[in-house]
């Protein structure tokens, strides 16, 4: 059996699903967090320390066997090697030591007990997050990065994701020279002549998924998330795209031409862990630069996150990892994929609108967005009625018929579908949230029907109110706009911080182009992913953090081109220092998820809970001056700082004995390029001291000066407050001092935001390129806390009541840090309107 290599699963296993918004996804969106939280699984991943195999096994393959026969009655009782052998789904030997295995609960407590098995953990599932950005981002053909690096020539990106359409015209490899020799992948379950210098590798790790299905196996993309994303961060150049008449243009990635690795991890039903653990570990042995996933799910402590643990493992080999931030926004700690040593890309709208009318029966004309296909400037005024939900039980004949129904929740093309099926005329999708802006998803509905925002929709639903027989028109100019909404804003359904697993570490990092996305799509897949659609087209208009976090990437292929010696932390320290905080209007970049009765209709600033350090500026971030490096060690010392136990940590480093160092005052202390710093509200005079590192990438020498803008409430003191460097990768230090000062009536929980910037006006026109954020938490700690934690035992389910999922998570921030179990599980879940979690724990020595 060769090392991360699948083999058919015979019982279903928990998937992670790929995070994107359009066609409000592949299944029916779910309507609460009680989804989300992960499932029960007879697949588990057993971590080993490598170093520890018996001399007796010439392999750690059939290491892993005998752990399977030996103490798996199930697999003793069929009688044979080759039954604990077929049980074995992957083995891994890159970013992490172990395997995957088809376990019973009893089977996998006693292999938790096997010498030289660091962890075993259940599957667990994860939701999918779902030609004008790259010129929004700064990309110009002409000059510049772009030109600077041959647009990224040479460097591979590896994908995870739901497979590849290798016949797509922006996987053509016109002009582009050899694979370079170091190379290792390959394409394997593709005809050999699919196969170019563009797309140099194509894997298939979701077999044991598509055999649970009937499906083949095989890398080909048969849901169209892949070949999107794919494109979005390098695809070729490729004129005259569009999705029919809609954002027709030259169609390129980010990087166009970095060369493609797809690693399959499932489909429309998902990705396993298991497989997409596979899928990295390939994809660094094969030699990528940069890998993207825009898969994400509820977040978890790191040592229990199949997706934290290897990307620390790429993250050794030097590779970067971008991450889709989730699509869960606007609730505060809602971010997922929060590890420090990937960057956490959040989505950000462009200036690009596709505008629909609806014409109300008295004369007022409501805009909003559309990507339906029938010209039409005016159609016939038609009934109105109202759904609060849009589902088969509620889209019935005798009440839709004819009728164009506002549907309140959940009213994307999957929606349209049932609704078309029963009869209905059309569909006003309305964001059920109060988010502000029109940043609303656009969709390719296959019957008249648009999307409004919130602001839009109440104006509706006070017509609807005061008429007794409300109708509506549609206009569809079938039309693409550009140039005329500002732009960037962070859109509503993109996740927001604070972190819930360390709040000390600010995410998202960076905000990138996520709404309404032109990329590349398979051509025989339904445009609205649904059947049975018949429209059919290269290419299509997607949203999710799934299209920001591989423009991030993109971003990262050409760095990493121009500076081949960089580190992923250097990388990400470009993006991050050099990000915008405003629009093309000049004024401060927005937040479309402010509710309505908080931005009492007027546009508010995004903070860095919404948009990290900001939106993303390949020019600037290729040239940053000074960078915030760090490495294994240093992320080490951080899952030291968190309290961690030795046996969590084997899970990172399977041969550790403890921790020798960790970090001084803190996770906060990690060399980050932001800062998080928590007071206690009720006092002042509070004192918190951070040092960090910055290292100089620039040739020349150069003197730096601090440039401070202090959150409120708190002084900040910076030494020293100029740093001289003489050559390049010098290094200097400086430490930040942050005094709580007497604020008056401050709320019991409460957010400010600042920045420190080193300048060299020299160096960059701009003086904000090393611009690092500042985010003070004031709060007051709840008494009722520690007595709820007191009485812990190894085993027990606690339900914290909060009104809220900030106070929630707080109460649940602090239960596992008093705690510090092995294993805590948190599912949120809704009742009515009284919102709880259920946190399960266990000791760290229970079974």
């Amino acid at each position: 059996m060769a090392s991360s290599t699948s083999k058919p699963l015979q019982s279903l296993a928990l998937f992670l699903l790929l995070a994107q918004l359009t066609n409000s996804a592949f299944v029916p969106k779910p309507k609460n967090r009680i989804e989300h939280r992960p499932q029960l699984s007879n697949t588990y991943v057993v971590h080993a320390n490598h170093l520890l195999k018996p001399p007796r096994f010439a392999t750690l393959e059939h290491w892993y066997i005998s752990m399977v026969a030996t103490h798996s009655p199930r697999a003793a009782t069929n009688g044979t090697v080759a039954s604990a052998a077929g049980r074995i789904l992957y083995t891994y030997d890159t970013v992490m030591h172990g395997f995957a295995v088809r376990l019973a609960a009893d089977e996998a407590r006693r292999m938790s007990r096997v010498p030289g098995v660091t962890a075993v953990r259940e599957g667990r599932m994860y939701y999918p997050q779902t030609t004008r950005s790259p010129g929004f981002i700064g990309l110009d053909p002409e000059y510049g990065l772009w030109s600077d690096t041959d647009f990224g020539d040479g460097v591979i990106i590896g994908f995870v994701d739901s497979g590849i359409w290798p016949e797509s015209p922006s996987f053509n490899d016109s002009g582009l020279g050899p694979v370079r020799r170091s190379w290792k992948g390959g394409c394997v379950g593709l005809d050999a002549t699919l196969c170019n210098n563009k797309l140099v590798g194509a894997k298939d790790f979701s077999s044991f998924s598509a055999a649970e299905v009937g499906g083949p196996s095989s890398p080909r993309d048969e849901f169209g998330h892949g070949t999107h994303v794919a494109s979005t961060a390098a695809g070729s150049e490729v004129h005259d795209a569009g999705l029919f008449m809609f954002a027709r243009g030259t169609a390129r990635g980010v990087a166009p031409k970095a060369r493609v690795a797809m690693y399959k991890c499932g489909g429309h039903i998902g990705c396993s862990d298991a497989a997409i653990i596979a899928a990295i570990d390939s994809a660094v042995k094969d030699g990528v630069d940069i890998i993207s996933i825009s898969l994400g799910g509820f977040p978890v402590p790191f040592y229990d996150d199949s997706l934290a643990i290897a990307t620390l493992g790429a993250e050794r080999e030097g590779v970067f990892v971008a991450l889709a931030g989730g699509n869960d926004g606007p609730g505060p700690y809602s971010v997922s994929n929060v590890a420090p040593w990937v960057t956490t890309v959040g989505a950000a709208a462009v200036d690009r609108l596709f505008p629909a009318n609806l014409t109300l029966g008295s004369g007022e004309v409501l805009i909003g967005q559309s990507l339906y296909t029938m010209k039409a400037t005016h159609t016939t005024m038609t009934p109105l009625v109202l759904l609060t939900s849009c589902d088969e039980q509620s889209l019935l004949p005798d009440v839709v018929m004819g009728k164009v129904v506002v549907c309140l929740r959940f009213g994307g093309v999957y929606v349209a579908r049932l609704l078309q099926d029963a009869g209905g005329a059309g569909l006003v999708a309305v964001d059920g949230h109060e988010w502000h802006g029109d940043g609303v998803v656009a969709e390719a509905f296959t019957l008249p029907a648009l999307t409004l925002s919130y602001s839009k929709s109440e104006k509706l639903m006070d017509y609807m109110e005061s008429e007794a027989n409300p109708v509506a028109s549609f206009g569809f100019a079938c039309e693409t706009v550009t140039g005329e909404n500002r732009a960037p804003t962070a859109v509503g359904f993109s996740s927001r911080g604070p972190n819930s697993v360390v709040p000390e570490l600010l995410k998202p990092d960076v905000l990138a182009p996520g709404l309404n996305i032109l990329a590349a799509w398979p051509s025989d897949v339904p445009v609205s992913v649904f059947d049975p659609d018949t429209r059919r087209s290269n290419y299509n208009i997607m949203s999710g953090t799934s299209m920001a976090c591989p423009h991030a990437a993109g971003v990262a292929a050409l760095i990493k081109k121009r500076h081949g010696d960089w580190t992923p932390a250097m990388i990400r320290s470009g993006m991050m220092t050099t990000a915008a905080t405003l629009d093309n209007s000049g004024r401060d970049i927005t937040d479309q998820g402010v509710q309505q009765r908080v931005a009492n209709a007027t546009f508010t600033s995004a903070t860095p809970l919404a948009a990290g350090a900001g939106h993303v500026r390949p020019q600037l971030a290729a040239d940053p001056g000074l960078v915030y490096d760090a490495g294994v060690k240093d992320y080490v010392d951080f899952l030291c700082s968190l309290n961690y136990t030795v046996e969590q940590l084997r899970v990172f480093v399977p041969d550790t004995t403890g921790c020798t160092t960790t970090l001084p005052g803190g996770p906060a202390n990690l060399n980050y390029p932001s800062f998080v710093v928590a007071f206690n509200g009720s006092t002042h005079g509070h004192v918190r001291k951070l040092t960090r590192t910055v290292t100089k990438v620039y040739e020349k020498p150069e003197t730096y000066r601090v440039a401070v803008s202090a959150p409120a409430g708190v002084k900040v003191t910076v030494k020293p407050a100029t740093l001289e460097f003489k050559e390049k990768n010098e290094k200097k230090s400086y430490t930040v001092e942050f005094r709580s000062v007497k604020r008056g009536h401050a709320k019991s929980q409460s957010w400010d935001f600042g920045h420190i910037a080193w300048e060299n006006r020299k160096h960059q026109f701009d003086p904000s390129y090393t611009r690092l954020t500042i985010s003070i938490y004031l709060r007051n700690y709840n008494m009722k806390t520690k007595s709820l934690i007191k009485p812990m035992v190894k085993h027990s389910k606690v339900i914290l009541y909060g009104s809220n999922n900030e106070e929630l998570l707080q109460l649940a921030s602090a239960l596992q840090h008093t705690y510090t179990p092995k294993y805590m599980s948190i599912n949120m879940m809704m009742d009515h309107k009284r919102v709880y979690q259920l946190c399960q724990l266990r000791d760290s020595h229970s079974e």
